[in-house]
């Protein structure tokens, strides 16, 4: 049992001391996945990791009855909190009134949602509550790896299955979204 879920659990059990063990451990894990993708992130982009932590952990220690059985489910949970938060950034600047427009998106270009243009960032994540409905966990796959920046093996054991499985989620999703992006 790691740490994390070590803690989660003692949350989960009531411990009042516990809450106050999980944000140094978990700020630490998220900050650095954060700055290691945002290592590559291109010139002018005005949100930085350390925000984009801020407000992820702001929503999930603010989310009334939240669980996490384990360290997978807390990193899921926190790739959700950030992909709303670049989505609703996304689509603040995204609005008519600040010239708001949508591209194709070429998938195979795409890294982080960090490095991603607005447009094609609101076109993804659509794409993506579609995906969801059809085929969860590819959904959730794309979104630990695009929106938490986690690799495909972190990916893979964030949702707690074998590598080669997460290889066909990856293929699905892939094919499905550049599918659906095409239209």
């Amino acid at each position: 049992m790691t740490d994390v879920t070590r803690i989660l659990q003692a949350i989960e059990d009531g411990d009042p001391k516990a809450g106050d063990e999980l944000l140094p451990l978990v700020y630490a894990e998220l900050r650095q996945l954060a700055t290691r993708r945002l290592s590559q992130e291109r010139p002018g982009q005005t949100l930085q990791a350390t925000a984009l932590v801020h407000e992820a952990w702001i929503k999930l220690a603010g989310a009334e009855g939240a669980r996490w059985d384990s360290r997978g489910h807390f990193f899921a949970a926190a790739a959700e909190a950030m992909r709303r938060i670049l989505i609703n950034r996304a689509r603040d600047k995204g609005r008519l009134k600040r010239g708001g427009g949508q591209d194709r998106i070429d998938l195979d270009k795409i890294q982080l949602a960090l490095d991603t243009p607005d447009a094609e960032l609101v076109a993804l994540h659509e794409a993506l509550e579609e995906l969801g409905q059809v085929d969860a966990e590819s959904a959730k796959l794309v979104e630990l790896r695009f929106f938490a920046g986690l690799s495909h093996g972190e990916a893979a054991r964030a949702l707690g299955i074998p590598r080669r499985t997460a290889d066909r989620y990856w293929a699905y999703a892939r094919a499905w979204l550049a599918s659906r992006l095409s239209e």
